[in-house]
């Protein structure tokens, strides 16, 4: 459920950079952010289980910014 989550979100971001690159930076610092503090409580489980809980976060984290800055590039290498 949450992988089906997390790809909705990355479309959403996606679509919004292409379209309006300039307000799609505050969405996705959003998203950053709420992902970033599940994987700031992940990480506090003791041992090798703190990498393994706070991983998905991470991992989601990287690909929300990676749909945004892609949506990005993409608007700036339309012909017009």
């Amino acid at each position: 459920m949450m992988v089906v989550g997390i790809i909705a979100v990355c479309v959403v971001i996606a679509v919004l950079a292409f379209l309006l690159p300039r307000f799609s930076r505050h969405p996705q610092n959003g998203a950053q952010r709420t992902l970033g503090f599940g994987s700031r409580a992940g990480s506090r489980a003791p041992g090798p289980l703190g990498r393994w809980f706070s991983k998905p976060f991470r991992s989601s984290s990287r690909a929300v910014g990676r749909s945004g800055s892609a949506g990005r590039r993409a608007r700036g290498k339309l012909p017009f």
